[in-house]
């Protein structure tokens, strides 16, 4: 199954190659933006916005309050299967 995990911009890391830190469940994780940048747009004004990641890649915008729900999700599904964070384990590797 391929999931798109919800992550929060926190910090640009290479404006020249679109690289930024997100926050994806806790963990600091540097992603690809060239999926969602605009041209021109200055990756700065990313920061504290969401975007659903995956393998590494930020490929759409989303609005916090979706995100939320699918974290809120992920957390009971992570909790059905006995909370032993396997799921944040393999969202993340």
């Amino acid at each position: 199954m391929c999931l798109g995990v919800p992550a929060r911009i926190v910090a640009i890391a290479d404006a020249g190659r679109m690289l930024a830190i997100a926050e994806i469940l806790g963990e600091m994780r540097e992603i690809d933006l060239s999926c969602i940048a605009d041209p021109g747009e200055a990756l700065s004004e990313r920061i504290g916005h969401w975007v659903l990641v995956h393998l590494g890649f930020a490929l759409s915008r989303i609005e916090e309050a979706d995100a939320r729900v699918t974290l809120d999700l992920l957390r009971e599904v992570d909790e059905a299967e006995g909370g032993r964070g396997h799921l944040k384990a393999s969202l993340l590797a």
